[in-house]
């Protein structure tokens, strides 16, 4: 019971943190203004250590939707983790978590920005290899270590811009200087691995190893979208070059992952997956020069796929911890509600009319039409878009519909702790698309299309639609699922072949490499002949040393003989 009350105290302070700072962030909206503040930490003689805040409308509203979400992730997790045994150390490393999210976002300095970054870096490996088995061991290590990338990628940044005198990079964003386009690279890498982009996607799956509240804190608002967050900071200098290559990953990781997601039978997979298509739609708007869209669509996705977590988290536990879609079916019937919450989450992020999704994604796709990019680009934003509403209700109709389920449903309930946090996240998920629409573009944008064009988006979420419920009742021995050619549905399959890229095709050239320079040096004539010789003659030096230190007065009276006879014989 105290660690409940531990937990429900820490979610009411976050809580109320973000009431607080969003509340300040609509102030700061509404009147254009901004808070810097120069903290002084400590100062010896000339030399000071200063920590610097930067409070605007962008990172305090942001700061304020990411601690809804944390605290309803903590009010939850106390039901959730109830039986763990490690509760408490949970708890730490969530709030760990969130205060080094809070760190990157108010931080307009590369140093400060490095230490946000790290700390959800380590973080995260502590919570993935928190289930203690050789699936969330290997998870962690390809999490970590792809995000390492990142962190050497933004410490190179901090040496190219101390250049110009300070870190603060707030004041050089439109500045452009020769070796920019270098500061420029290697922010788009750092962010680039943060946000899983091609070709560092094969860790976001991966990652669905950590508990689930876990994941709906990473997948929704933390660690992936550090990455989107810093590139917006950043846009002004990113924007003075030429972004085309990249704008191709970013659509490209967008079609990849929607393609996946409808090959994967993995619950948390799916929802993973569906991340990652969303963080490549975020990128590529961004890197077509519309950094406040990007924004926009970062805050509206992230309630909806944090509440997608929380409502497979409940399913999970009362499937008896099996994550296989293909066990699930007449979910509504023991999980009446959670049902309702997670079909009103798959939806907004299809992009239905006036839930959250539509509204952002509706604007992000008239203006990708609007902005006369070649028609590559064009179809597969609107493919990705179409693949999205597959996955989401072949998903609805496995979990859901009447689909003959192989693993009965345990009876834990719909436990009200667990509800209340839904209740709050289901409508922020009606709601914060069109209030956040309001409030950031307070002049609507009236775009004008020919018809076609004009309702290409919702076609394509009802085409989507149709080949979802197609895709759900289609079975083992339908060769139109591609099963007759195994190579192409391994390949949709698995991310098109990164994680094996990622994993075994990095060791498998250097494990017989070292295991080879192991025999030799360590285990052959190396050894005696190269590592050993130093040791061996300090050993021979020790040796003598310690005869001569104990034996000291007879090899003074023989050399007091030899210095006698020397002298005699001169």
């Amino acid at each position: 019971m105290n660690f409940l009350c531990l937990y429900k105290f820490w979610s009411f302070v976050i809580f109320s943190v973000g009431l607080l700072s969003f509340s300040v962030g609509l102030y700061l909206l509404m009147w254009d203004w901004l808070i810097f503040v120069d903290w002084e930490v400590y100062s010896l003689n000339s030399s000071s250590i200063i920590m610097t805040f930067l409070f605007d409308w962008m990172s305090l509203i942001f700061m304020g939707c990411v601690l809804f979400i944390s605290s309803m992730v903590v009010y939850y997790s106390s039901s959730y983790m109830d039986l763990d045994y490690y509760k408490v150390r949970f708890l730490i490393l969530v709030l760990l978590f969130i205060l080094s999210m809070m760190l990157l976002i108010i931080s307009p300095n590369l140093v400060s920005i490095l230490l946000g970054w790290d700390g959800l870096g380590l973080v995260s490996y502590c919570l993935v290899v928190y289930f203690q088995n050789f699936k969330s061991y290997n998870a962690g290590m390809l999490t970590v270590l792809t995000n390492r990338i990142g962190d050497v990628a933004i410490l190179i940044s901090i040496a190219w811009l101390f250049n110009l005198g300070s870190w603060n990079y707030i004041y050089y964003c439109n500045y452009y200087h020769d070796w920019g386009t270098w500061i420029i690279f290697l922010l788009i890498l750092a962010a680039f691995t943060k946000s899983a982009q091609i070709p560092f996607s094969s860790w976001l799956p991966a990652a669905m190893a950590a508990p689930t509240p876990v994941s709906a804190l990473v997948h929704s608002s933390t660690l992936v979208t550090a990455g989107v967050y810093l590139l917006i900071r950043f846009n002004d200098l990113i924007m003075m070059n030429n972004m085309e290559y990249f704008l191709l990953l970013s659509v490209l990781t967008m079609f990849m992952s929607g393609l996946g997601a409808n090959f994967e039978y993995d619950l948390k997979s799916v929802i993973a997956l569906s991340t990652l298509s969303q963080l490549g739609l975020m990128m590529s708007i961004l890197f077509m020069g519309y950094p406040i869209l990007s924004y926009y669509h970062l805050l509206t996705h992230a309630f909806f796929k944090a509440l997608l977590f929380l409502c497979a988290g409940l399913i999970i536990h009362c499937m008896n911890d099996s994550q296989d879609i293909r066990h699930m079916g007449y979910l509504v019937n023991h999980l009446p509600f959670t049902c309702s919450c997670f079909c009103i989450s798959n939806l907004s992020l299809c992009g239905i009319p006036f839930l959250a999704g539509f509204y952002s994604k509706d604007l992000i796709l008239e203006y990708v039409g609007y902005n006369y990019f070649n028609l590559f680009i064009y179809v597969l934003f609107f493919l990705s878009v179409g693949l999205t509403v597959c996955y989401s209700l072949r998903l609805i109709y496995y979990c859901i519909g009447g689909f003959s389920g192989l693993s009965p449903c345990q009876s834990y309930g719909e436990d009200s702790i667990m509800l209340s946090s839904m209740v709050f996240l289901t409508f922020m998920a009606i709601i914060c698309g069109s209030l956040l629409g309001w409030l950031f573009f307070p002049c609507p944008s009236v775009l004008v299309f020919p018809l076609e064009c004009k309702l290409m988006p919702l076609v394509f979420v009802l085409l989507g639609g149709w080949m979802g419920y197609e895709l759900s009742i289609l079975n083992w021995s339908d060769s139109l699922y591609g099963l007759l050619s195994p190579l192409q549905l391994s390949f949709f399959g698995s991310m098109w072949f990164m994680p094996y890229f990622s994993t075994w095709s990095l060791y498998s050239l250097f494990l017989p490499l070292s295991n080879y320079y192991v025999n030799f040096m360590d285990l052959g004539w190396g050894e005696s002949t190269i590592s050993g010789v130093l040791p061996r003659f300090m050993n021979y030096l020790g040796g003598y040393n310690l005869l001569y230190q104990f034996n000291n007065i007879k090899f003074y009276l023989i050399s007091f003989l030899f210095l006698g006879l020397f002298m005699v014989f001169i």
